[in-house]
């Protein structure tokens, strides 16, 4: 995201999200100062500025009826809000902090070498955290699967020429994710 869309993204999140919900009268978190609870504002506008007006005004309705604190009169906390925002619209296509440090380590590279990638990529969107062993071998199992499937499917296309629509499409939609995870790796590589 460009620099001058970023900070228009930044004024549509405190406009739209923030400030309806301190307008509502939600206060700040028990937990939290003055100054922590600023910074989780204006890390909340940085981190939603990709999101479209009407999924703003969506996730503002949302955080609205889902208030914090034991009177339910307090801001959720920033985590809370953004777990909602990947719900009502997910971050954009580019690799996060966490998506690169994964797609850097050797973890990533098992992944790419071993067809699983995709996999780890979904995992990471979702869960948001480094995975454990047995995500790892789950993730492991069905990406093998599927690569399988995948080369099934490249070997009677090319031994045939054509495929079912079903086929095609898992096709597709395979290759495309397996060209989203390369890229990333080639972007933490460089």
């Amino acid at each position: 995201m460009e620099a001058e869309d970023q900070k228009a993204g930044e004024r549509r999140v405190r406009a739209l999200l923030v400030g309806p919900l301190v307008r509502r009268g939600l206060g700040k978190p028990a937990h939290l100062t003055k100054d922590q609870f600023e910074a989780m504002q204006e890390d909340l506008c940085q981190r939603l500025a990709y999101m479209a007006p009407d999924m703003l005004a969506a996730l503002e309705e949302h955080a609205a009826a889902s208030p914090s604190g034991k009177d339910k009169d307090r801001f959720p906390i920033g985590n809370q809000i953004l777990e909602w925002a990947a719900q009502f619209q997910p971050p954009e296509e580019s690799a996060s902090p966490l998506m690169r440090a994964v797609f850097a380590h050797r973890l990533g590279r098992d992944a790419m070498a071993e067809g699983w990638a995709p996999e780890l990529l979904f995992h990471l969107r979702r869960v948001r955290r480094w995975p454990g062993a047995f995500e790892i071998r789950k993730m492991t199992e069905e990406g093998r699967a599927l690569a399988t499937r995948l080369a099934d499917i490249e070997m009677r296309l090319a031994r045939d020429g054509e495929v079912r629509n079903d086929e095609a499409e898992f096709r597709a939609r395979r290759r495309a994710a397996l060209e989203r995870c390369a890229a990333i790796s080639a972007a933490v590589a460089a």
